[in-house]
């Protein structure tokens, strides 16, 4: 029987959400192809299994995959692992697999944690449709990103670092609007958390504390009424938060097509009032 390239998830925090399966995959391969072998051993130790283990991380993916597929000739069945999760998922993994298809290898999923889904299920938002989008992208280009999607319909799911959080957020006030969404941090881990609520209400949060660790960022989808929603309670908000005059009437230009003129004259009004 042709060799099998096992695609095996592992624990995202809590080593109690290893399946059976995964153990079961693990303990028989001849080899695991791991994102980092030290993370990945720390895991072998906990579970009792000695295997050899290949230095898989996205650098090298394209250098090493041939040496990966020749041991797959040789008739060696491998485990693909990730340092933690799903591989491919924002891992490397997706051009061994690709090529593995290519030459006929087995190519099987052994399913188990998701640092994607479990966010999604907890978050509160629509868990259908979504769409993930792997990290966010830097900040020179994070703004033209989110103009792409700020019509998107779906729940939109990111991976974000803890330092560039709250810049992410007020960009993503600026150009989706103050629309519900979560922050899941640290999933299944012992300092587990989820801050829910608009964009603008989490910044809020954020401003009186520090957040650590891995995180997800769930947005909800664009709606066919946002154009409805009275500008001049955004503005009022937006204010709040902080920003000047100038920045806010840029944004409403954006979001709901108000003129510069109609935002000066707002905020001369509120304070006349």
């Amino acid at each position: 029987m042709a060799a099998t390239l096992y695609i095996v998830s592992t624990p995202i925090g809590n080593l109690k959400d290893i399946t059976l399966r995964a153990i079961e995959t693990l303990k028989s391969v001849d080899i695991i192809v791991a994102e980092d072998t030290r993370r990945t051993l720390k895991l072998l130790n906990h579970l009792g299994i000695k295997k050899r283990l290949i230095s898989f991380y996205k650098p090298v993916e394209q250098q090493k995959t041939p040496k990966i597929l020749e041991y797959l000739r040789q008739g060696k069945d491998l485990a693909l692992v990730s340092d933690a999760g799903t591989p491919l998922l924002s891992d490397p993994g997706y051009i061994l697999v690709r090529e593995a298809i290519k030459e006929g290898f087995r190519v099987v999923p052994v399913p188990g944690p998701s640092s994607v889904l479990a966010a999604l299920v907890a978050s509160g938002l629509p868990p259908v449709p979504f769409s993930f989008y792997g990290f966010a992208p830097r900040a020179s280009e994070r703004r033209r990103f989110l103009e792409s999607i700020r019509d998107k319909r779906e729940t939109i799911v990111l991976f974000e670092a803890p330092n560039r959080l709250k810049e992410t957020l007020k960009e993503m006030l600026e150009v989706l609007g103050d629309r519900n969404c979560c922050i899941a941090r640290e999933i299944t881990k012992i300092h587990e958390e989820f801050i829910r609520g608009r964009i603008s209400e989490i910044l809020d949060v954020l401003s009186e504390k520090e957040v650590l660790g891995e995180i997800c960022i769930l947005i909800e989808g664009a709606k066919k009424e946002r154009q409805q929603v009275p500008w001049k309670d955004y503005a009022t908000k937006l204010h709040q938060i902080g920003y000047s005059n100038k920045e806010i009437a840029k944004i409403l230009g954006t979001l709901f097509n108000v003129s510069r003129k109609e935002v000066y004259n707002y905020f001369k009004d509120e304070v006349r009032s």
